[in-house]
């Protein structure tokens, strides 16, 4: 199994043989890119490695859960939670050399199954996971979202999808995990659209920067509540201090290198 360097604090996220930032973050939207990058890159954590939030995830999930982890790349989230006793897990990612490498990772781990699969048309039965757990593909199909609180819409329907797919496959009471930069101000009418039956909750991590662990629990939404992008109010700008975030991560929350090359 390829090992990272672990970070503490609010220092850089762990990392082995990955590849620099891409120059125009739109690159993250094309499947290619992310092909290439798992050829050379073995472990790289977005948002912080699991250390920093598991008590915010542990929370949510029993050892009998059956768990499905979308967008899991070269991030060794499913097999920190496995040795938490989490031990029915599926890891998919659109990547097959990502998917390639998981199975190789996970050979002598019963219960760890490494599936090629699109988030946006998941290839799962409907009610099939007690919870879906994301950490950072959500943010990326933001990229190119222009205004957040009038977002492009292949943007908003990118997001739309995702979430369509992880509520369709959970079971009546299920739980979405997300762990994200977006902040609940902009994420909280897509979590609360109409035919979505969850209601959105979130705790935070970090130091001098906060990150989001929204958990959004099948069944509980007040049918008589609807959100929308006109009527969410406007909060405070967070502070966002280059200095003490990975490089990737501040370019992927940032409006850095939007134009096509």
């Amino acid at each position: 199994m390829a090992a990272g360097t672990t970070s503490t604090g609010d220092g850089p996220a762990a990392s082995t043989g990955r590849q620099d930032p891409p120059a125009n973050k739109l690159l993250y939207l094309r499947p290619s890119y992310w092909d290439e990058r798992f050829e050379e890159e073995q472990h790289y954590e977005w948002f912080k490695d699991y250390s920093h939030f598991r008590h915010l995830v542990l929370k949510h999930i029993k050892p009998t859960d059956k768990v499905l982890e979308v967008g899991a790349g070269s991030s060794r989230l499913s097999e920190d939670m496995y040795r938490d006793d989490i031990q029915h897990i599926t890891c998919t990612d659109l990547s097959k050399v990502a998917v390639e490498r998981m199975r190789e990772r996970f050979v002598g781990l019963p219960g760890m199954v490494a599936a090629e699969a699109d988030m946006l048309n998941l290839p799962f039965d409907n009610e099939s996971f007690d919870v879906v757990i994301e950490k950072g593909a959500m943010d990326v199909f933001f990229v190119d979202s222009g205004d957040p609180w009038n977002p492009q819409p292949e943007a908003a329907n990118r997001v739309r999808a995702m979430l369509a797919e992880a509520h369709r496959v959970l079971t009546p009471t299920g739980v979405f995990i997300t762990i994200a930069f977006g902040q609940p101000h902009f994420r909280r009418p897509f979590f609360e659209a109409e035919g979505l039956t969850w209601s959105m909750k979130y705790e935070t991590f970090g130091d001098s920067f906060h990150y989001f662990v929204y958990s959004l629990v099948k069944g509980t939404k007040d049918p008589s509540k609807s959100t929308s992008l006109q009527n969410a109010v406007l909060p405070n700008a967070v502070d966002m201090e280059h200095e003490n975030m990975d490089s990737e991560d501040y370019l992927l929350k940032s409006g850095l290198s939007d134009e096509e090359d």
